[in-house]
Formats: structure tokens, C-alpha cells, sequence
């Protein structure tokens, strides 16, 4: 095959073609103590926290991608796909399951397909293995978007792009065992609005970002004949700075992002699916409602509600040393924070038994409060055994700081191997080790 020198080293002419592709990928195996079975949904998720609990856990990738490219009147025809299968094992021999994150196409500053949020800037992936939040960035699933990007030289752009609808839930209902009984979100009749203007030189790179996110619920109660309340638009806004600092290392840079939303709360922490966070520990349990938007009553009733808001904030921040050209540690942190206006608590207290009434009647007892925070810390070490073959570790320290009651306790049904009763509420925390090998093939 004939070398094509165009776009870097590892492009190869398609034979008798004029597009040239490159084809690279890896393979990763990582290993973890303290993850709750998982390395997508991780502790705070429905945490039993007992002998049923998965605590080591297991995953192995493997992606393939190929990049091809070719010269058009418009400027660089691309298209892009990263295909793969990837396992995570808890001992019971699961199936491997097809894995895909990118298959995109860029042309004429339009960026179509399967590729990253234009809301994205810190980067989960770059910095840390676990998280405490995972901040706005959907870098390892990838995500549906149809953007533009224009250039304005010196490292200066802008983007407007409509995306799939990041949702987690409206809420319409109590917590039985912890988890979320209903999104009631309505059809998605809408995508949502992502704007950034960006600046990339040789000092590091910043962004700001806005995102408008439409949310429309479906009905008070189980059908159309209940009525619904009006449709509201939630939004995010975020900013984000990476600066490098070779004064104090060769490589060396810091990488932050703040980001507040209302009624956009995957914005700030992307894996808020599956929801709820919850974590026990013997006898106590900790827990933080996760949701766009708290509604409740009928129209029957005349105690409708509107849709209630939910406001969070968040910061991501990290900072990388090189030791080495071979050596580096990133230390990071993280922190958001959740909640609810006084309608949206007293709706949420009352549907946990801890008030009185519904939707617009709807009355918290005092020290009842729905609001919640996490944070958590971690430190990652990685070692390049060889060019493209990395060893790391990382160690982090993770706390749920729960809602609270009016009693300071809660009342919950039987949860898989957790009987049901009276539970104390307490902030739950959790430490976590994870190992992981990676081996990049590319030219």
C-alpha cells in the first residue's frame, strides 16, 4: 500500500482511491477493590454494602478504530469509528458485549454522528479513573450531536451544536428502596442547544458553554386524562481552563471546569444515570435524589404543581506532574452539590412520608430537607513500561453527604438482601483502588 503523507504518520492509501486511512486501536484490562461491581454507575448506586456486594471488580476492552480521510473543494472529508468489545466480570462469567463510542463524520466545520459533547471541556478520562462527579464529560460513551465549528484564527473558534437531551428524571414519586420509581419525562420532541467559544494556544486552553435542555413531563398520574404541567426550558452553563506549566515539569499542566445548571443536572455529573445515589452501611443509609425537575398533585385535585427546578453546581479539578518522560501522577478532586426550592422539597418530603399534601398543598415538617453533596479526592500514578504500553493506580476517597429527615431517620422497604425498616441517615463514604493496563497500536 502507498504511504499517505497528508495527515500524519499511519495513513495508507485505499488502492485506487484518493482517501487514505489509518487503522490503531488498544486493548485495557483493569481491576478494582470498592466499586460496587461497577466502573460506569460505582459506589453511590444502590450501594447494599453487604456480603452481596460486588466489591472487586473486573473489565477488559478492546477497540479498533479507523480514520479516513480525503481532500474535497470544502476543505477535509473525514469519517471516523471506534468498534470494540468490552467485559466487566464479577465472577459470573459474563458475556462480552459490543463496544462503540465514536462513528462520526466532520466536513466543512460540521461535526456529524457519534462523537463528544461540544458542553465537554475537562476531561474525566485524561485525569482520573474513578470519579466523585464525572463533571459534564460524555468522552467514554461518546454522544449523538450535529455541530458546527468555525475558526477564526490564532486558535479561536466557536460552536453551535443540537444534542440528544441529557436527562436524569423529573420526580412524581417517593423512594420505596432507594431506587427511582418513574423518569415521567415526556416523548423527546426536542434536542438540546450546546454553544461554546474556545481558545487553544500554546499557554493551554479555556472554554465557556451554555446548554438549553427543554423539560417536559408526561402526566401528574398514569394517563393522559390527569393532565400535565406547562413545559419548561432547563439550562447549563459552564467555563473551563487548561494551563500548562512546563516551569514547574516537561508536560506538566492543571485542568479545571465550574458548571451550574437548573433543570440540566446531567450537566454537571454525566453518569447521574442510573439516578438516585444510595449507599448503607449496617444500619444507617445515605442517599441524594438526582433529578431535572420535581412535580406533584392533579388537576383533578386542583393542586397541580408547576415543574420545580432542580439547581446543582460543580467543580472538577486536576493537576498532572511528570516525574519522568515515563513517570506522571495526577492528584484530583471534585465537588457538586443539589438542590431544591422550597416547593420541590416539601413535595419531596411529603412523598416520603415526612410532610403532608401534594403538589401545590404540599408541606415538609421542619429539618426535612431534600438537598445533598458529594466530593472526593483521588490520586492516579501511571508508568509507560514501553512506548505504547501504560501501567497505572490510582487511590480515591469518595463522600456522599446525604439529605436528612425531619427524625433523622427514613422508613424503607426490603431491598434485595437489605430487610426492609427503620434506617439512620448518615453521610456514607467510600475508599476505592483500581489498577489498569493499557496497550495502544497505532502507527
Amino acid at each position: 500500500m502507498k504511504i499517505c503523507s497528508l495527515y500524519g504518520a499511519g495513513f495508507y492509501y485505499i488502492p485506487g482511491t484518493d482517501t487514505c486511512l489509518k487503522v490503531g486501536g488498544w486493548v485495557r484490562m483493569e481491576t478494582g477493590y470498592g466499586y460496587n461491581g461497577s466502573f460506569t454507575t460505582e459506589w453511590f448506586f444502590n450501594n447494599l454494602n453487604n456480603r452481596s456486594t460486588n466489591n472487586n471488580n473486573w473489565r477488559v476492552k478492546g477497540t479498533v478504530t479507523f480514520d479516513a480521510r480525503e481532500q474535497t473543494a470544502y476543505g477535509t472529508l473525514r469519517s471516523y469509528a471506534a468498534l470494540g468489545v468490552s467485559n466487566n466480570n464479577n465472577g459470573d462469567s459474563a458475556i462480552a458485549a459490543n463496544y462503540a463510542n465514536r462513528w462520526f463524520i466532520q466536513w466543512a466545520g460540521f461535526t456529524i454522528g457519534h462523537a463528544t459533547s461540544f458542553f465537554d471541556f475537562y476531561s474525566i478520562g485524561g485525569n482520573q479513573y474513578g470519579f466523585a462527579n464525572a463533571s459534564s464529560d460524555t468522552g467514554d460513551g461518546g454522544w449523538d450531536v450535529f455541530g458546527y465549528t468555525a475558526q477564526f484564527g490564532n486558535g479561536l473558534s466557536a460552536s453551535l451544536s443540537a444534542e440528544v437531551q441529557r436527562r436524569t428524571q423529573i420526580m412524581a414519586g417517593a423512594l420505596a428502596t432507594g431506587n427511582v420509581l418513574s423518569t415521567n419525562y415526556a416523548g423527546h420532541n426536542m434536542p438540546d442547544l450546546v454553544a461554546n467559544l474556545r481558545v487553544d494556544q500554546a499557554w493551554g486552553s479555556a472554554q465557556i458553554m451554555g446548554a438549553l435542555h427543554g423539560v417536559q413531563a408526561s402526566y401528574y398520574g398514569a394517563n393522559e386524562t390527569t393532565g400535565h404541567p406547562e413545559d419548561k426550558i432547563g439550562y447549563a452553563l459552564g467555563a473551563g481552563l487548561k494551563f500548562n506549566a512546563p516551569m514547574i515539569g516537561a508536560g506538566d499542566y492543571f485542568q479545571a471546569q465550574l458548571t451550574y445548571t437548573k433543570g440540566a443536572s446531567r450537566y454537571s455529573d454525566h453518569t447521574a444515570l442510573p439516578f438516585n445515589k444510595i449507599k448503607y452501611d449496617g444500619t444507617t443509609f445515605g442517599f441524594g435524589i438526582e433529578s431535572d425537575a420535581t412535580m406533584g398533585g392533579a388537576v383533578a385535585t386542583a393542586n397541580g404543581s408547576d415543574l420545580e427546578l432542580t439547581s446543582t453546581w460543580a467543580v472538577n479539578a486536576a493537576f498532572t506532574h511528570n516525574w519522568t518522560p515515563a513517570l506522571k501522577s495526577t492528584l484530583w478532586g471534585a465537588y457538586r452539590d443539589v438542590s431544591y426550592n422550597g416547593a420541590a422539597n416539601a413535595m419531596i418530603c411529603s412523598s416520603l412520608g415526612d410532610g403532608a399534601g401534594a403538589g401545590t398543598t404540599a408541606v415538609a415538617n421542619a429539618g426535612c430537607d431534600a438537598d445533598w453533596s458529594m466530593w472526593g479526592v483521588g490520586l492516579r500514578t501511571e508508568w509507560k513500561a514501553t512506548k505504547n504500553l501504560a501501567l497505572g493506580l490510582e487511590v480515591l476517597y469518595a463522600e456522599l453527604n446525604s439529605a436528612s429527615s425531619s427524625t433523622g431517620t427514613i422508613n424503607l422497604a426490603a431491598n434485595s438482601t437489605k430487610p426492609a425498616g427503620t434506617y439512620t441517615l448518615a453521610d456514607q463514604d467510600q475508599v476505592a483502588i483500581r489498577f489498569r493496563a493499557t496497550r495502544s497500536f497505532y502507527p
